[in-house]
């Protein structure tokens, strides 16, 4: 475990006298911090650079809980584990700022995903089309492929030149704990990622990474801080009011496909989740799909 956590952990017991049952609790929401942090970024957990841990990443560890259904009573504690740890660190001068302090515990009810919709992804897609820079290249490409595959952002950072198959068009993702999937993709998005290799990735960086197809200005693997940036700039200047974040385009992805006509099995296949109550959080904004499914499949409907 992280030398970080364990000298908070023993802050709990040493100085602040807390319960071994309460800071049991500590300990296992941070230990699911360093599991999420090695499966989704492929860092050590014995090594964090914990004055790293921005904002955009905590929303998407904040998203990962969403994502793995967990009650707002489990995941408020998660939350109030990482405000905790993220303020000791920065009292011990291990960090410089405290990225959770606009980090809200959620209220009453399940977790609701955000997501966009038609009109707004309509509206983040064509304020991309008129690409003429390699960065509008890029971020076209990505925007699309995002909304494509409903990836997350860290998957989408982490896609090498030969995760991409033109003649199927599919994408190659490894995702949590290295776990591989073929994604399909439509192809709007394998035009913009054509055109984007062709046209703006080589004038990427004198020096550019061999592997990663997504670079920045100097010719790195783009990061996922990079990503996040370049989007809420594309959302402001597409008009798009809500505070928009990459994981939005994940689930815009997942519930525009059950709205029109795709199955929870299929999505949950495609967006990598291990279980099926993953995905049926989407189905909140999904009635109408769902209405027909019943109506369709009921000997009495």
């Amino acid at each position: 475990m992280d030398p970080h956590i364990i000298a908070f952990l023993e802050h709990l017991t040493g100085e602040r006298g807390l319960s071994s049952n309460t800071v049991s609790a500590y300990r296992n929401d941070l230990r699911g911090l360093s599991t999420f942090i090695e499966d989704t970024w492929g860092a050590d957990s014995m090594t964090v650079d914990w004055d790293k841990f921005d904002e955009p990443q905590i929303t998407e560890f904040v998203s990962d809980l969403d994502e793995r259904g967990y009650s707002n009573a489990t995941k408020s504690r998660k939350i109030a584990s990482l405000r905790s740890f993220m303020r000791f660190l920065r009292e011990e001068g291990v960090t410089s700022d405290l990225p959770t302090r606009r980090l809200k515990a959620p209220r009453g009810g399940k977790p609701i995903p955000k997501a966009l919709t038609l009109d707004e992804v309509g509206d983040l897609l064509n304020y991309t089309a008129d690409a003429s820079t390699p960065i509008e290249y890029r971020d076209r490409a990505v925007i699309e492929l995002l909304y494509a595959g409903g990836l997350r952002i860290s998957e989408v950072v982490e896609v090498d030149i030969n995760n991409v198959n033109f003649d199927s068009s599919t994408i190659r993702i490894f995702g949590k704990g290295s776990k591989e999937r073929v994604v399909p993709v439509y192809d709007a998005a394998m035009d913009a990622i054509a055109d984007y290799l062709t046209i703006g990735r080589p004038k990427l960086g004198r020096y550019q990474d061999p592997d990663a197809i997504f670079l920045n200005a100097r010719g790195s693997r783009i990061t996922r801080q990079g990503l996040w940036l370049q989007l809420k700039k594309i959302a402001f200047g597409a008009g798009i009011a809500k505070h928009i974040t990459p994981h939005m385009l994940r689930h815009s992805f997942a519930s525009h496909l059950l709205n029109g006509g795709a199955s929870l099995r299929h999505v949950q296949e495609l967006l990598g989740h291990e279980n099926i109550a993953t995905t049926q959080i989407y189905t909140h904004l999904t009635t109408e799909h769902v209405r027909r499914e019943y109506d369709a499949a009921h000997p009495r409907a």
